[in-house]
């Protein structure tokens, strides 16, 4: 589905009307000091895809042949297909095609259309992808309906056409190429909308050559992820030229149960200090935002453990996306086979019915509620991470 994102979902930044009969936030809670972040975390293991296939177009591209050694080299084996398309991955039972696609990695070359870049308000000013299809166990997965087919991570091999073909972008879209106020951004181009890229860098290398490649870009330009995962030290001694910033997702300590085979949060909060440490801008990406018991609590002691992970780091360039669940009808279906015994938060009743600028339908958090949420993360960031330069919130 174009615009929208693994890790984030664009949409209007102003709270959406009621439509239906508001749900009232708890009572402000005083936070509890947060707890200090752990210095012996560490990251969630790597990511072993029990099956890789390679296409033969994918093994015409030297990436390609690359990402082939990477995981011959993990000890992986790998199914050399004879034809382009993948085949046999769809199933009757969507839990058993959401297992096996999960656990499964195609290197495939990108169609023409991913070439024809599209914009990615309120985000950036374009996305591309690297890759398509991720790793994670997010129960909300903002992927779920918006890709067709079981979900494979897919990882393209033409990427020299995939970053040549940036430089026709420049100096355009509506985002930062357009807005004052992040101006000094330049042409923005978001690479985390389909997949967590850094999830698979150990088996793609896509974002170490991306990294490489805006840096050497004498323009100015961001390239810009999101991840969940920490396994940030391939990147810490590229020459990025501080033209790649470098998010976070991280949520309450109370929501990270949504978010299986992930990085911890102590984990990725200590990615974010290693990176900014390493001179790369990096953002907090809080998303979804969602009413969990304590949430005004959980969320302050968010921002105060990542304002403890970012002390005292010189030349900090720190941003903030604030992001609240949300869900369509279509992705509560594919959301509900894939992870049939979650409780996560689907009734449409408790929500506010939106149409987006296209007619489709989607459930937001009611008015009130949302005003609730955007008011106590608004004054936490600006109590405990004054730093933080607030970018959207939707």
């Amino acid at each position: 589905m174009p615009g929208r994102s693994a890790l984030m979902e664009p949409a209007q930044t102003l709270a959406p009307p009621v439509l239906s009969p508001p749900v009232l936030s708890p009572p402000v809670l005083s936070p509890p000091p947060a707890p200090a972040v752990s210095s012996t975390a560490r990251p969630a293991r790597l990511w072993r895809p029990r099956r890789v296939l390679a296409t033969p177009a994918a093994l015409e591209h030297a990436h390609g042949r690359a990402m082939l050694a990477r995981a011959e080299a993990l000890g992986l084996t790998v199914e050399r297909l004879t034809a382009n398309r993948l085949t046999g991955l769809r199933q009757a039972d969507p839990r058993r095609a959401y297992i096996e696609a999960k656990a499964t990695l195609a290197l495939v070359v990108a169609p023409p259309t991913k070439l024809r870049l599209q914009p990615i308000p309120p985000s950036a000013d374009w996305r591309f992808d690297l890759a398509e299809g991720c790793p994670a166990h997010c129960q909300y997965c903002y992927l779920a309906g918006s890709l067709s087919g079981p979900p494979v991570t897919r990882a393209y091999a033409n990427l020299d056409a995939i970053l040549a073909n940036l430089g026709a972008y420049l100096g355009q879209g509506a985002v930062t190429s357009a807005q004052a106020e992040r101006a000094q951004e330049g042409t923005t181009f978001e690479a985390s909308c389909y997949t967590d890229p850094l999830g698979i860098e150990h088996l793609t290398g896509s974002l170490s050559a991306a990294i490489r490649h805006f840096g050497a870009w004498e323009a100015p330009v961001q390239l810009r992820f999101t991840t969940k995962f920490a396994a940030v030290e391939p990147l810490l001694d590229l020459p990025h030229n501080r033209r790649t910033r470098i998010r976070f997702s991280v949520n309450a300590r109370t929501a990270t149960r949504y978010e299986g085979g992930t990085a911890s949060l102590d984990a990725r909060l200590q990615a974010m200090r290693a990176v900014a440490l390493a001179g790369y801008p990096v953002g907090l990406t809080i998303a979804p935002i969602l009413p969990v018991p304590d949430w005004e609590a959980g969320y302050a002691g968010l921002i105060r453990e990542a304002a403890a992970a970012l002390a005292d780091v010189p030349d900090l360039d720190l941003t903030a996306e604030l992001i609240t669940h949300r869900f369509t009808p279509g992705s509560k279906q594919v959301l509900q086979g894939w992870y049939p015994g979650s409780d996560l938060p689907l009734d449409e009743a408790e929500r506010a019915k939106k149409l987006t600028k296209f007619g489709s339908v989607k459930y937001v958090f009611p008015k009130e509620l949302m005003r609730s949420m955007r008011d106590t993360l608004f004054a936490a960031l600006a109590r405990d991470l004054p730093a933080a330069r607030i970018l959207y919130w939707t």
